[in-house]
Parts: structure tokens; C-alpha cells; sequence
């Protein structure tokens, strides 16, 4: 089966690295795999290779013309199913994928996205257009039913899996790593992952960590983005030579080795893929209680916090430097649960079912449609009813036939030969 992912970017970021690993995933599987990317370059474009990755060059505003491009480059990879990822690529990715005729269509919802009073309307229709509407955590689904307003028959949820083997405590990799960025070997190591972008409020992480900082306290925030100047601004000059900002790094299995605690200070997230593997590398959690990471860290593994609370997160992380045999027990904890819940290969099953059952179910759609339009078109549509839409039309778009099928049993019911 040939399957085509539709993304905004190859960044360093969550959603990203899930698709590059469910592509790894299914590409060993003997799927046939594409990716169409709406932004040129990506730090993770490279990783994907040899599944080729095209670039769909979206221009700045509203791009009227993209969906006949993707439309195009969609005709020639001819895939049986599309996969969009988030909003752009539901906006622009759905609407070529059915211009070229591809009769499954499946998308993703990673988190809770912000929509402009113009793009809110215009998802909601596209919305119905998909086969299938996944979402990362029940957290997501709810948002999903009350934002995007998606149908219960459409919603189904898929929780994010990662490739396990990967992540581990590595003894050798953490004293490495520290000496790479000058700690010492018995300092107290707080990390964080991920793109450094306004919703991850890091921030907040920095100021929840200002008491702590010092020769025996560390803060070690890996990835790039759009909101590292104001990151950088928040660094109090007195604890500066304490925090690290490695940028975009390509070994985060050893970095995590590196850390003591994982935290994540977001106002808003999905299923955050970066906490399974910190907790698969021996890392217990202090993050925010926001969207579907509740529903993952377990009292056992972690510490939640309300977003905003302050002194709250720094009370959190205080206590698990001063208790190492607590800090001990939850990260066996969090280690044996991520590898009971977070499988890839679990995450995948649940995708290539999903996409066979949607491709199923189009033949057999396309089938019917085919065969009920071509009777009433030839056999009972005689005098004033006649068919609407030509085979070939039909046989390129699915909805087409769907819907010139209800239309044609429609129009005949009504005319003289359908009274």
C-alpha cells in the first residue's frame, strides 16, 4: 500500500519525529511511503531518507494555488491513502488529496491548535471530507468534538508510541554528555526537549528553577525555534553559566541519559512524545497538568502541576533533588511504564488497520457507486432522467460517485419513471 504523509514542517518538534518514526515503522513493514512538506529544509528531512520527502513550497498567507500543486505531485506518486498532520495540511492537503482523486483520507490532530475566526469554518468543513479523524489522547478527542466539532463516527484515538530499543539508561552516554557541557558528575541535572516555541512556556520553566541554580544545579533545554531570543532574555545573568541551551542535537537518547528530571512547563500539548522517552530513560516527570498529559504521567511517575504555578513547580523539583531514593523509585517507575504503554509497533498496527479498513471500505463505496450510477444512467434513467456525472469522473473522486449516487436515486425517485 502506498501511503502519503502531508506535513507543515520537518523541525525538530513532537508531531515530526512521530512521523518520522511511524514511516520508519511501516517502511519496514513493506509499505511504500512519500512525504510531501509545506516548509523547504527541516532539521529532520535528512532522517527520513531513503523514503523520499517532496516539497509542496507553500508561500506566505493564504495560498489558493497549493492545493493544484499538491494536487499534481499527488496524481504522479498516485498513493491509496493520504495521511495529513495538523492544520495546514488538513486545510491544503485534503482538499488536493480528493482534487486527485485518492479515496482514503486520514488525519491527525497532535494538540490543540489555534485557529484565526476566518480558518475556524474552513477546517470545520474539511473536517467531513476525511475518512478518519485520529487524535493522540482522549484529552485531544474532547477538544477535537467541542473545537473542530468532529463527528463521533469520524473521531477515533491512536496514543503516540516511540521505537523503545532507543531508550535507556546508559551510564557511559551520561557521563559523556556532562562532560560535553562542563557538569559535574554528582550535579543535580534538570532537562527539557523539544521546539522552542511560545506554547512550551520555557519561560516559566526558568523562573520555576531560578533557586535552585547553582554549581550542583543544572537546567539543560535542547531544540530551536522562533522563541529562543525571548528564552535567552529570561536567563538571569547571575545563573547563566548554570543553564544550557544546546540547540538542535541529533543524539537526544544520550542526552536524556544526562538529565536527573525530565520537565515540561507547556500551556497547552497533545500527547507530548518526548515524556514517553524520557520515561523510558529512567526520568521522572515534573510537567504542567495541560491537555493529554494527565492521561500519562501517573502520580507514581511524576509531578503535575497546574499551569502558572510557580512555586508549585519549583517545590516539585526541589523535592526530587533532595530525595534521591524517592527520585530512585519513581524513575524505575516511570521506566517500566513507558514500556508497558508506549510501543511503536502498537502505534503503527493501529494506523495500518485504520488505513486498510478506510481503503476497504472506498473500494467497495467506489464500487457501488460505480455500478448503481451506471443502472440508473442506463437502465431506469430513460426519459426525462439522465446521469449527471461520467464514469471517469466518478472513478477519479469517490465523493463524487458517493454523492452523483444520491443525487441520481434522487432526481429519479422524482421523475415520471421513479413515481
Amino acid at each position: 500500500m502506498r501511503v502519503v504523509h502531508i506535513v507543515q514542517s520537518l523541525q525538530l518538534g513532537g508531531q515530526e519525529r512521530l512521523v518520522l518514526e511511524l514511516c520508519r515503522c511501516l517502511g519496514r513493514r513493506g509499505y511504500d511511503l512519500a512525504v510531501l512538506c509545506l516548509t523547504p529544509g527541516g532539521a529532520l528531512r535528512d532522517e527520513f531518507a531513503p523514503i523520499p520527502v517532496l516539497d509542496g513550497s507553500r508561500r506566505q498567507g493564504p495560498d489558493r494555488m497549493l492545493p493544484v500543486r499538491l494536487a499534481r505531485m499527488l496524481r504522479r506518486l498516485r498513493p491509496e491513502v493520504v495521511h495529513t498532520h495538523n492544520p495546514a495540511a488538513l486545510i491544503y492537503g485534503v482538499t488536493a488529496a480528493r482534487m486527485a482523486g485518492v479515496r482514503s483520507v486520514v488525519h491527525t490532530k497532535h494538540g490543540r491548535n489555534r485557529y484565526s475566526a476566518r480558518s475556524l469554518p474552513v477546517v470545520r468543513m474539511m473536517v467531513r471530507t476525511v475518512s478518519a479523524f485520529v487524535c493522540v489522547s482522549p484529552e485531544t478527542a474532547q477538544v477535537a468534538r467541542e473545537q473542530e466539532r468532529v463527528p463521533e463516527w469520524l473521531l477515533h484515538v491512536v496514543p503516540n508510541g516511540i521505537p523503545l530499543q532507543r531508550f535507556a539508561a546508559d551510564p557511559e552516554a551520561r557521563r559523556r554528555v556532562r562532560a560535553e557541557l562542563g557538569v559535574a558528575e554528582q550535579a543535580f541535572v534538570v532537562g527539557s526537549v523539544g521546539r522552542l516555541s511560545r506554547e512550551k512556556d520555557y519561560p516559566l520553566l526558568l523562573r520555576a528553577m531560578r533557586p535552585l541554580l547553582g554549581p550542583d544545579c543544572h537546567l539543560v533545554l535542547v531544540g530551536d525555534g522562533p522563541d529562543r531570543p525571548r528564552i535567552e532574555a529570561a536567563v538571569d545573568p547571575q545563573v547563566r553559566s548554570f543553564v544550557h541551551l544546546c540547540g538542535v542535537r541529533h543524539d537526544v537518547p544520550a542526552l536524556l541519559c544526562a538529565f536527573d528530571v525530565f520537565a515540561l512547563t507547556s500551556y497547552t500539548e497533545g500527547l507530548p512524545l518526548v515524556i514517553p522517552e524520557a520515561m523510558a530513560s529512567g526520568l521522572p516527570i515534573v510537567a504542567t497538568a495541560v491537555g493529554g498529559v494527565p492521561g500519562i504521567v501517573p502520580e507514581a511517575v511524576g509531578v503535575l502541576c497546574p499551569h502558572g504555578d510557580l512555586e508549585g513547580l519549583t517545590a516539585a523539583l526541589r523535592g526530587l533533588r533532595d530525595e534521591p531514593e524517592r527520585r530512585a523509585r519513581m524513575a524505575a517507575a516511570a521506566c517500566a511504564y513507558a514500556r508497558q504503554r508506549f510501543s511503536l509497533d502498537t502505534m503503527a498496527d493501529r494506523y495500518a488497520a485504520l488505513y486498510q479498513l478506510h481503503e476497504d471500505r472506498a473500494t467497495v463505496l467506489w464500487r457501488l457507486g460505480s455500478g448503481l450510477s451506471s443502472l440508473l444512467g442506463a437502465g431506469l434513467g430513460g426519459g426525462q432522467h439522465r446521469l449527471l456525472a461520467p464514469p471517469a469522473i466518478m472513478h477519479q473522486n469517490p465523493f463524487c460517485a458517493a454523492g452523483m449516487v444520491r443525487f441520481n436515486i434522487v432526481s429519479f425517485l422524482l421523475s415520471d419513471r421513479g413515481r
